[in-house]
C-alpha cells in the first residue's frame, strides 16, 4: 500500500476539493499515470495550491532554461536541503529530461564532483549557495553565471527556481511530505 502525501496535515479528498484544484490534479494525473503527492498534499491550502502551482508553471513555461536545467537546480537545492520528497520526485524528472539515469543522484549527493559541464557546475554552486547562505550571493556571482554564457533571464530564473524550491523542501520537510513509489523507478 503506498504512503498517506503527507503524515502532519489531512490529505483532503478528491471530491472536497474546489473544482479548479480538482480538474488540475486529475489532468496531472491523466498526463503521469498517478497522482504526485506534492498535488494533494498543497490540496490542503487551495489557494496556496493555485499560487504555487502557478508560479512552477511560470517557471517551467515561459523560462529560456532548458527543462534539464531547471531540474538540475531544483535536485542540487533539493540535496542540500535535505529533501527527500523533491530529491526523488524531481530526479525523476531529471533522469528523463536529461537521458542519464546516474545525473540526479550525483547532483543531489554533491553538485560539486557531479559530471556536468562547468556552466552548470556554476548554476547549481550559486542556486545552492542561494540555499545555505542567501546574503552571501552577490554581483561576484552574477557575473560568474555571465561568464559561463548564461542571459539575465536565465540568471533570474536560476535565482527563481532555488527560491521556489526553497519553498517547497521546506513545506515537504514541515508536511512531512512523502515521495510516490512511482517515482523511484522513472527514468532508470
Amino acid at each position: 500500500m503506498a504512503e498517506e502525501p503527507m503524515t502532519r496535515f489531512p490529505v483532503p479528498d478528491l471530491e472536497d476539493m474546489p473544482a479548479d484544484v480538482r480538474e488540475r490534479i486529475e489532468a496531472e494525473t491523466e498526463r503521469s499515470g498517478f497522482t504526485p503527492n506534492v498535488f494533494t498534499a498543497f490540496a490542503y491550502r487551495p489557494g496556496q495550491f493555485r499560487a504555487f502551482f502557478d508560479y512552477y508553471d511560470a517557471l517551467v513555461e515561459e523560462s529560456p532554461l532548458a527543462r534539464e536545467e531547471l531540474e538540475m537546480v531544483v535536485v542540487a537545492v533539493s540535496g542540500a536541503n535535505d529533501c527527500l520528497y523533491c530529491v526523488v520526485a524531481h530526479g525523476a524528472l531529471l533522469r528523463i529530461y536529461a537521458d542519464d539515469p546516474h545525473l540526479a543522484e550525483q547532483l543531489a549527493t554533491n553538485h560539486r564532483t557531479a559530471n556536468i559541464s562547468d556552466a552548470h557546475r556554476a548554476m547549481c554552486d550559486v542556486a545552492v549557495k542561494l540555499t545555505e547562505d542567501p546574503a552571501a550571493v552577490g554581483e561576484s556571482d552574477i557575473e560568474r553565471l555571465r561568464d559561463h554564457g548564461f542571459s539575465m533571464e536565465e540568471i533570474w530564473d536560476i535565482g527563481s527556481t532555488a527560491a521556489l524550491f526553497n519553498l517547497s523542501n521546506r513545506m515537504a520537510h514541515f508536511a512531512d511530505m512523502r515521495p510516490n513509489e512511482e517515482f523511484y523507478e522513472l527514468g532508470r
